[in-house]
């Protein structure tokens, strides 16, 4: 995985705008402070309340269900070289289901591991997309063959989430 030096610091809450530090603690899970990379971006407030909108409808009312929508945050992670997603969304797969050794083989080649077809086929499309920004005709068959439309554009734009959030994370140094 790729580190830099922290480039973009998180900010500290004084150097917030009122409205983003009161929004911050509010996409927080109980407990725990705000993912860094949303903290990262509070750093440009005009953008975050958007983004969190967006963000917020793709992982609480998408269709795909939780554990397909973690393998390919996770595929992407990995193929990113985002430590920091990497680490983010190991913790939410694991609560989507996923096991620990299914977790570590996600970084792996598709030839390890006991992936279903669906699973192989979802692995797949996030390598397809990472390399060639595009779906081949034969993933995307064995993709539709079990998703429906809304699943399958689901599916692109999640890929591309997590592609941009460990672009974030990568260029501005956010550890894991």
């Amino acid at each position: 995985m790729r580190m830099h030096a922290v480039r973009i610091p998180v900010p500290r809450a004084e150097e917030l705008r009122a409205d983003v530090s009161e929004l911050l603690p509010l996409i927080a899970p109980p407990g725990r402070e705000p993912a860094r990379t949303m903290a990262v971006l509070a750093r440009q407030p005009d953008l975050l309340s958007p983004f969190l909108g967006w963000a917020a409808a793709l992982a609480l009312t998408g269709v795909l269900p939780h554990r397909d929508h973690e393998l390919l945050a996770l595929r992407v992670a990995s193929n990113c070289g985002s430590e920091f997603e990497w680490v983010e969304h190991a913790e939410h797969a694991r609560a989507a289901g996923l096991a620990d050794d299914e977790v570590a083989m996600v970084a792996r080649s598709l030839d390890e591991g006991t992936w279903s077809d669906v699973e192989r086929a979802l692995l797949s499309v996030a390598d397809e997309l990472h390399n060639d920004c595009d779906v081949s005709d034969t993933t995307w068959a064995r993709l539709a063959e079990h998703y429906d439309e809304s699943a399958l554009v689901e599916i692109l734009f999640v890929v591309g989430q997590y592609t941009m959030l460990s672009m974030v994370a990568n260029a501005a140094g956010i550890p894991a």
